[in-house]
């Protein structure tokens, strides 16, 4: 497991998957262990996956400053990532809350961007969030699922003022998959023990993004970016993406069928399939 060092001291951890060209991805949750992703549903047959754990989570140090979790602050970690790997220009693929991450990272550091994915991205960065009605109006799309009568009250608490409990997290699990399976279960029962619930209540808090400021700074971002949503998410949907999408000179918006929250999981061939065309373009440019 090659480790490096933070600009402040902090010993980060990162994780090879694959072979081939360098895929640096950052995780979600936000501050979840990168052991979720896995191999991103096969991608690492195509390229070489550098998963990085932020600070506080999986094999990475935690931090003498908590402070240092905020989101904006975590950009020096992933530019010293990139030096780390000896990269000029590097692919980078953000899930989830990392999303937010390689936004902020694209925006200070757009010279060493060659091709952004954002992966079902929840865009707080440029001042988008997904609202309860959101949420609960993708939930609604799974009325027809064996499970959905026990479940929504669950999402009905986690996104419409009810109370939050452990059990509510659980129990509302099924809507972030777009199939519900063995699998599914499985990745799910991994998250509390993954995710530093210190480290997630400092990720975005006050002064973590300036949307004006972002906004500005995307328009002249000119690499390629890839906002891919998942069409039974609520977080980001696929309309919330589209808008995030649009917001870029050069992106493109794509809905992955039946895919949920972590795509790669609910049709790994679709998911690779569209990820690696839109990377391995930049070698026919």
């Amino acid at each position: 497991m090659p480790t490096f060092s933070a600009p402040d001291g902090t010993e980060l951890a990162y994780h090879v998957r694959g072979e081939g060209e360098p895929l640096v991805v950052l995780p979600g949750g936000p501050m979840r262990a990168s052991v979720y992703l896995g191999d991103l549903g096969g991608l690492a047959a195509h390229r070489r996956l550098v998963l990085l754990d932020l600070r506080g989570t999986g094999d990475s140090a935690e931090p003498a400053d908590p402070a240092t979790y905020r989101c904006d602050r975590l950009v020096d970690d992933v530019e010293a990532l990139r030096a780390e790997l000896g990269l000029e220009r590097m692919d980078l693929l953000g899930h989830s809350a990392g999303g937010a991450l390689a936004t902020l990272y694209a925006t200070r550091f757009p010279e060493r961007v060659a091709r952004l994915a954002l992966i079902t991205c929840n865009p707080w960065a440029v001042g988008l969030t997904p609202s309860p009605e959101d949420r609960l109006a993708a939930g609604r799309l799974r009325k027809a699922e064996p499970w959905f009568e026990e479940a929504y009250p669950a999402l009905e608490a986690l996104f419409g003022g009810g109370q939050v409990t452990d059990e509510v997290f659980d129990r509302s699990a099924p809507f972030f998959y777009g199939r519900w399976d063995d699998r599914a279960r499985a990745h799910a029962a991994g998250d509390v023990e993954q995710v530093n619930e210190e480290a997630a209540e400092v990720y975005g808090s006050p002064g973590a993004y300036d949307p004006p400021a972002t906004g500005r700074a995307l328009t002249r971002f000119t690499a390629p970016v890839l906002v891919l949503a998942g069409e039974l998410d609520g977080g980001p949907t696929p309309d919330l993406a589209r808008r995030h999408a649009a917001l870029f000179p050069a992106a493109e918006p794509a809905v992955q069928p039946g895919g949920g929250h972590y795509p790669w999981l609910d049709d790994p061939e679709w998911f690779v399939r569209r990820v690696e065309g839109f990377f391995a373009a930049r070698h026919s440019e």
